[in-house]
Parts: C-alpha cells; structure tokens; sequence
C-alpha cells in the first residue's frame, strides 16, 4: 500500500504501526493486498455506494431536524459510513449485530426504516423495531456494554450448534460495534476475554474515530488498538475505515471465521469522525481545523464515487441515486414531525417483567400528578 495513502495519525515512537488493509485510495484507485481481496463487480459496488449516500443522507436529515428543535439529540456519524456498511453488507440474514447510538449505517443496511431512529432520539420511544426480525438490536447508549451482550449471545449461538456445521444456512456469527473511546471501559476488556476463552463467533469491530467525545486515541492507548487481540489471544486486523471496499471484505472474512467455529476477531477500522460526537458538542474546542480539511480528504463516498465514474457508471445512476436520496430527505422530515408523543405513565410498564407494589404506587403518584397538572393547565 502506497504510505500516502494511510489514514493513520502518526503513532508513539515507541509504537510501529501495524500494517493496513486498503483496497480503494482516497483518489479512487484500487489498492491490491495480499490479505485480502474484493471481488465483487461493479454492480456491488454500485450498490455500495447507494448505502453510502443514503446513510450520509438519514445523518444530514436528522442533524437539520435537531437543529430546527424536532430531535433532542442527534449523534452524527459523518465519515464512519464506510465503516459501518462495508461491515455490515458482510453480514447475513441470520447474522447479528450489537450496534452503537451512532451506527445509523448498520441500522440501514439491516432493513429498519431510520425513522425508527428519529424516534429514539425525539425522546419518543426505545427503538420501534423487532430486533429478531432485522437481526440487530437495538442502538446501546451505555458505552462499551453492547459488547458483553454480543460475546454472550454468540456463546448461545455456539451452545445451540449452529456454530461450525458447515451448513451456511445455519452457522451464525455476531458482530459487536463500539468506538475508541469504548476501549477504555472495563466492559470491552471483559468481552474480548471471555470470547477468546470460549472461542466465540463474534467480530469485534472498532471504529476508530480518532476521539472519546474530546479526548484523542493516543491519550487513551500507548499502542494501536488493533494490538489489543494478542493480548487476549485473538487474530487482529487493522483496515482503513474509510474504504467501504476494504471494510466488507475484513469483515466478511472475519465473519467467516467466526461462523466456521474457529473463534472472535478484533477489528480495528481507522476512521475519522468530521462532525461533532452529538450535537451538544462542539469539536472546535479540542481539534484544528487543519485536522478535519485532512480528513475530508479522504472522505469515503468520494473515492467510491471517483472509482465508478473511471469504471463507466452513468449519469442516470448518479442522478437517480441524488433523487432518492432527497425523497428520503423528505420522507424523514414528515415522518419525524408526526411522531407521536409518548404517555409518559407508560414508562412504568416496562421496569419489570411482574410489577411491584413500590412501581405500581409510583406509576399510581405519576398519573394523579400529571391529571392535577392537566387540569391546572386547561
């Protein structure tokens, strides 16, 4: 690989920075590895890029509607969305994916209707999807946890043989979604044990992006984070996070793996974050500008796009793409103003599977406050 084309920050030098998959330059070009190949055609990648620009369309919608007051939060996922679909165009139907609050990518490639999305951080309710239906879970908001709900739910899968039978209608893996800044909670450390332990089917796939809200990766690790699977005894593999061809291909293969019983992966995907990491936040404080202009250098949808324009897609493809792109626009943007508010007395409802008689009297004080409220509004 050409070393201009890494996207790696310059590390420690007490570190050396292992080797990167990368299959397509920020200029469009195609990149050989001897580790891994895509193989697809230009209709995949087509499709590919499809992904790309209408999970880059639902993150631009959402920010707009949360600055007109319609959201109470919005996490931006600008320049991970390489990351997040080449990762999960790997899985199958029957795979399953822990996602983060910000892999809005994974969430679309997995067949829920981002207006689900709008509802969870309209305050409206938990997610709006069966998680059995789409093969995702719901968003996970305590940082790093997802990954411990991954490593378990693959012990299952092992435990329930469909797990290395050599029946691709069966064998399942599980892929685990988590940030940089995740790598320093317990909770990742756990996961990444167990799972090598019990040779799990689960795919650890890290999006590097660079920052744990305002704090840097290298404030965080003294060596890439990709090195972490030796110490716990797992294959590692460091892969440019802004290459969507790259991303399936690494974690095709490393769902593969899992699914043929021959245990977890950790990957590390080096990406970058260009927005800020919600909306109630503002980069400015703890980055330069300088570092983003870098960045957007290597944006994930240009290269794909230069790569099919050189290949000969046409015109049509890009202007009907743009079109459904600003339909969904519009589609989000009406949906989200028809989200219904929640009765906030139902919040009860869902803290125990048999209520207790202390939830039932909360739920009891709740109602008869918000009547005297109501009646004192009207």
């Amino acid at each position: 690989m050409d070393p201009s084309n890494d996207p790696t920050p310059p590390t420690s030098p007490l570190t050396t920075s292992p080797p990167m998959v990368q299959l397509l330059s920020p200029s469009g070009e195609r990149v050989t590895d001897p580790r891994h190949a895509f193989d697809g055609d230009r209709a995949e990648i087509e499709a590919l890029y499809r992904d790309l620009v209408m999970t880059r369309r639902v993150d631009t919608e959402a920010y707009a509607l949360q600055r007109h007051g319609e959201l109470g939060l919005w996490p931006p996922a600008l320049g991970q969305e390489a990351a997040q679909v080449g990762s999960a165009r790997a899985l199958r139907p029957h795979d399953f994916a822990f996602p983060t609050y910000r892999d809005h990518g994974v969430a679309w490639c997995r067949g829920v209707d981002p207006t689900h999305l709008l509802g969870i951080f309209r305050g409206s309710h938990l997610g709006g999807w069966d998680p059995a239906e789409h093969g995702i879970a719901l968003p996970n908001i305590i940082i790093g946890a997802q990954t411990l709900h991954a490593t378990g739910y693959a012990m299952g899968l092992a435990l329930e043989g469909l797990v290395g039978t050599g029946d691709a209608e069966r064998d399942s893996a599980v892929i685990a979604y988590f940030g940089d800044g995740a790598t320093s909670q317990g909770d990742v450390s756990e996961a990444l044990d167990w799972a090598a332990v019990h040779q799990s089917p689960v795919v650890f796939f890290c999006e590097n992006n660079q920052y744990a809200i305002s704090v840097p990766v290298d404030s965080q690790t003294r060596v890439p984070i990709v090195q972490r699977a030796d110490g716990f005894g797992l294959p590692g593999v460091r892969v440019d996070g802004n290459d969507v061809l790259a991303c399936l291909a690494v974690t095709r293969q490393a769902l593969q793996r899992a699914r043929d019983g021959e245990g977890p992966t950790l990957i590390e995907a080096v990406t970058y974050r260009m927005g800020a990491h919600t909306t109630s936040d503002d980069p400015g404080r703890y980055r330069d500008a300088s570092e983003v202009e870098g960045w957007k250098a290597k944006d994930p949808l240009e290269r794909v796009r230069l790569l099919l324009v050189a290949e000969g897609t046409s015109e049509e493809f890009f202007a009907e793409l743009d079109a459904d792109a600003e339909a969904l626009g519009v589609r989000l943007r009406a949906a989200c103003q028809q989200i219904t508010e929640p009765d906030l007395a139902e919040l009860f409802d869902h803290v125990f599977v048999e209520s207790t008689v202390e939830n039932q009297q909360q739920k009891a004080e709740h109602v008869a406050w918000q009547a005297a409220f109501e009646e004192v509004a009207s």
